[in-house]
């Protein structure tokens, strides 16, 4: 095998985890989490609670955050010889073309999904969620992905919200209850941009009383949309992490957003990135157009160290997977090395990982 250079290894990124510091449940209240602010100049660390991130944001800085609301994606469904059946839906449901109703009122649209069963259903198999409510596979393809068609009455987004459950993230090892209605969705989430598989959780550490008081001192808000897809959790496979071929995601940012952006670059205000989510869709769009503009679209940017930033300059985010882009997305900010020192750090200090965990400040 020839040489891969450490930046572009996959190992360069892993790390030891102990189990019991992946968060199974949110916090006791939004921000009562704690936060690691790193300042990549200095290299200096510390630990505060998440409610004082105001006293470490630079005077002025324009906060972009991900108003997207997950869907309760995942639907239980069975076979007509009755055997189970999970449906996960992966296309974001604003971007599913419906066909006009049949004679039987039932509205149709082909979307991607994952769908799990003790026996794999087959091209042309049913099944069934209720009466106003079905798909039929149309192909298999690969990681349990099947394309489907829908077929529904009424409004398609009511069965889900309906009959679904919060597609909670793998290693959250228990089902989702009613609790995770409400707190696994920012507290600025907008209902007509629901459609995302899985939460951009470096929001969720945002109450609506901490909210309002960092714009009473003085910092800026804007949002855009991008509706997570669940390829967020898949894996890296490759040890060389250049052959990685990353999932794509859909953006939305308004010509108001992008202004705002554009205006805070005039003024010499940070742009800090709440979440990952938001710093894909800031660096996707500029990479589509080459400027800061209004933007609907696909991304699949990858963003790994040697990547320059061109619009974010600091950001906001959870910790990570081992070896998973969003890592190394950090790391193409911060570092490499001191990701990984700030990720040991947080290991010594029992802070929580992934998407109901704490979270790090980059400046």
């Amino acid at each position: 095998m020839s040489h891969i250079p450490e930046s572009c290894d996959l190992q360069s990124y892993c790390f030891e985890l102990p189990e019991e510091l992946i968060a199974q449940q949110p916090g006791q209240s939004r921000e009562a989490s704690r936060l690691m602010v790193l300042e990549r100049a200095s290299g200096h660390r510390r630990i505060v609670p998440f409610a004082d991130i105001g006293a470490f944001l630079p005077p002025g800085a324009l906060l972009v955050a991900n108003n997207s609301r997950v869907l309760p994606a995942r639907m239980f469904g069975h076979k007509p010889t009755g055997g189970r059946v999970e449906f996960l839906l992966l296309t974001p449901l604003p971007l599913l073309a419906a066909k006009e109703p049949d004679a039987d009122g039932f509205s149709s649209a082909q979307a991607e999904g994952l769908l799990r069963s003790a026996k794999k259903p087959k091209p042309g198999e049913r099944i069934e969620f209720s009466d106003d409510f079905h798909l039929v596979v149309e192909a298999r393809g690969d990681f349990g992905k099947s394309q489907v068609t829908l077929h529904w009455r009424d409004d398609l987004a009511a069965h889900f919200m309906r009959q679904g459950h919060l597609p909670l993230p793998p290693y959250i090892r228990r089902p989702d209850t009613d609790s995770d209605r409400e707190r696994y969705q920012t507290v600025y989430s907008r209902k007509d941009k629901l459609g995302s598989a899985a939460a951009p959780t470096a929001g969720l550490h945002f109450s609506t009383k901490l909210k309002a008081e960092l714009a009473e001192a003085g910092f800026a808000w804007a949002e855009l949309t991008l509706y997570v897809g669940y390829g967020t959790f898949s894996p890296v496979r490759v040890r060389d992490i250049r052959e990685h071929t990353m999932h794509c995601e859909y953006i939305e940012i308004s010509e108001a957003t992008a202004a705002a952006i554009r205006d805070a670059k005039v003024q010499g205000r940070p742009v800090v990135a709440v979440g990952t989510t938001s710093a894909r869709a800031l660096e996707g769009a500029f990479a589509q157009s080459g400027r800061i503009a209004a933007f609907t679209g696909w991304t699949d940017i990858f963003m790994r160290p040697g990547y320059e930033f061109k619009v974010v300059e600091r950001l906001l985010t959870n910790f990570h997977l081992p070896g998973s882009s969003l890592i190394m997305l950090v790391s193409a900010l911060a570092g490499r090395e001191a990701v990984q020192d700030a990720y040991r750090h947080a290991v010594q200090e029992r802070m929580r990982f992934f998407s109901y965990g704490d979270a790090m400040l980059v400046l």
